[in-house]
């Protein structure tokens, strides 16, 4: 009987040091299926990130709303000396001062001069084709339609997220609460993302992020300054020399100031459509002041911001709007511009790491 328990015992001991069909013995198979399983998962990430692009690229316009109020708390801080949180309080409180003012004593105006700008925009796109059929340039048949269609086959697929105007709507609510919640405690965010990446790799992290928010500040200020010295210097221009609607298209060459390269041209074709429509003279005017406008936010405005903060090559800028416009449509087109910065400085911060000290220093040096 005792011969029976000790070989029972023996039996369960050999049977749990055998291995388990699901136990790999082979180090060549458990490397392999760790290659595979890294692949698989980072196709899922890629995705993930497909489907989810509308939302992350909704944090990221977060992030950066976040950036405009921090950078504008920051610089109250210079001649302001309390605490964060009431400096942040009154940034937050000037621009929904602003709004509320833009909505109550412009708004009306706006709204009304914004009825009839597609009318007069359609009437001088109409005599554009009708002069260009008649010098044996082809029949154009341009509607309202057709005009609109192609905007949108021309800058991508707009999302239901931002398709609509409850939609766009729904979505600055979003952005700005966000912002607002991140521009609170930027720390916050910051450590907590840090905790998920291994210990030698938070100082680094640190490092890149704090050089990233510089530079986006920056990159926003510029942007901010830029928009409101086209879009006020654009309005009183344009009411000097009787241009119509003078409030809407100042206040839509300042927000397309936002978008670099492409939403100069797309102001000033609007800008120079309205002019005509009153007179050649006021055409011409339209001109000049297009011109004289972008040379000034060209010549001081860009060059003084980009001293600052990361230098972006225009070709660069303008082929990241045309990949990210076409990708992911109007949302992508807005952030292409705060990507590709952010993109340039993980790369030249990544290579400041690999490279050795004395090439360093000398990359450093003028």
């Amino acid at each position: 009987m005792a011969a029976t328990s000790e070989e029972a015992a023996a039996q369960a001991k050999a049977q749990d040091a055998a291995p388990g069909p699901t136990e790999i013995r082979s180090q060549l198979v458990r490397t392999e299926l760790l290659k595979a399983a890294v692949w698989l998962g980072l196709a899922l990430l890629v995705g993930v990130c497909i489907v989810l692009i509308q939302p992350i690229l909704l944090i990221f316009a977060g992030i950066v709303m976040a950036s405009m109020l921090d950078g504008g708390t920051r610089l109250l801080g210079r001649i302001l000396p309390i605490a964060r949180g009431w400096r942040l309080l009154i940034v937050c409180l000037s621009l929904v001062a602003f709004l509320i003012w833009t909505m109550m004593f412009a708004g009306s105006q706006i709204a009304d001069q914004a009825a009839t700008l597609q009318t007069v925009v359609m009437g001088q796109v109409e005599r554009i084709a009708a002069w260009a059929g008649e010098h044996g340039m082809g029949e154009f048949q341009l509607d309202t339609k057709t005009i609109t269609d192609n905007m949108a086959g021309t800058f991508g697929r707009v999302t239901a997220a931002v398709g609509t105007v409850l939609g766009a709507l729904t979505s600055l609510v979003m952005v700005l609460v966000l912002g607002v919640f991140i521009a609170i405690e930027p720390r916050l965010y910051e450590r907590g993302v840090a905790w998920m990446l291994p210990m030698k790799a938070r100082e680094n992290f640190y490092i890149t992020t704090a050089r990233m928010g510089f530079t986006l500040r920056r990159l926003m200020a510029g942007r901010l300054l830029g928009m409101a010295v086209e879009g006020v210097g654009t309005w009183l221009a344009c009411m000097a020399v009787g241009i119509p609607m003078a409030a809407l298209m100042g206040l839509l060459t300042g927000l397309l100031a936002f978008i670099p390269n492409i939403g100069a041209i797309v102001s000033g074709v609007l800008l120079v459509l309205v002019g005509f429509s009153a007179g050649t003279d006021t055409g011409l005017w339209a001109i000049a002041i297009y011109f004289i406008v972008q040379t000034v936010d060209g010549y001081l405005i860009v060059p003084m911001v980009a001293k600052q903060t990361v230098d972006l090559a225009p070709a660069l800028v303008l082929g990241a709007q045309i990949l990210f416009g076409a990708l992911l449509g109007i949302m992508g087109l807005f952030l292409a511009d705060p990507i590709v910065a952010m993109i340039k400085v993980a790369l030249e911060r990544e290579a400041e790491r690999n490279a050795g000290p004395g090439q360093t220093k000398a990359a450093a040096s003028p």
